[in-house]
């Protein structure tokens, strides 16, 4: 006897309210509620680093800086998900009446693990490009020195920049934030 599985699908309302209830993150894709793991000490002492890094420049520049627990909103392919870090060029818009769900970053970085890699470097990509408002997008390596920057030189047209020495210095250009992997990996590389 064969058992066939069915994926239960949501609408974007069920999944609002399962999302804003639960003590767990929870992504929405293709109308599918998906549950987000966990990070490691190093996937988190990267997002400490940048936060600290990126922060006082970005302020001083009126952006704002969101980590992990903020929501994106993808309108064109109807997609909730929690980039590990979003930066703003300016005041957020915002998905909906609360201020959970954000739809306009301009920068995005996500740090890699090996349940995430290649989903972050497909398929989650093509969903980011699709915001007209995103001008860079990070990928970040967390157990050895790797950087990757995608940047929009057009509409469709991405380059790829790579940053694989732990003395590397790289601009986001985005915003004017000069950082090098030392102070990103602090605490990680020995």
């Amino acid at each position: 006897m064969i058992t066939q599985l069915t994926q239960k699908t949501h609408t974007i309302a069920e999944y609002l309210e399962i999302d804003d209830q639960s003590e767990i993150r929870h992504e929405y894709i293709e109308a599918e509620i998906i549950p987000m793991t966990g990070g490691t000490t190093n996937h988190n002492e990267i997002i400490t680093n940048l936060c600290l890094l990126l922060k006082p420049p970005i302020r001083k520049q009126t952006g704002k800086v969101y980590t992990e627990n903020v929501r994106l909103f993808i309108s064109e392919f109807s997609i909730f998900t929690y980039p590990d870090v979003m930066i703003m060029a300016g005041e957020p818009i915002y998905y909906g009446e609360n201020k959970t769900t954000v739809t306009n970053p301009k920068a995005l970085i996500e740090v890699l693990s090996n349940s995430t890699r290649d989903y972050d470097l497909g398929r989650k990509f093509e969903y980011y490009r699709s915001l007209e408002s995103l001008q860079e997008y990070v990928l970040i390596e967390p157990e050895k020195t790797l950087i990757m920057i995608y940047r929009r030189s057009n509409n469709k047209h991405w380059t790829l920049e790579i940053y694989d020495n732990p003395n590397d210095r790289f601009t986001l250009e985005s915003f004017g934030v000069e950082m090098s992997l030392v102070d990103i990996y602090e605490g990680i590389l020995s």
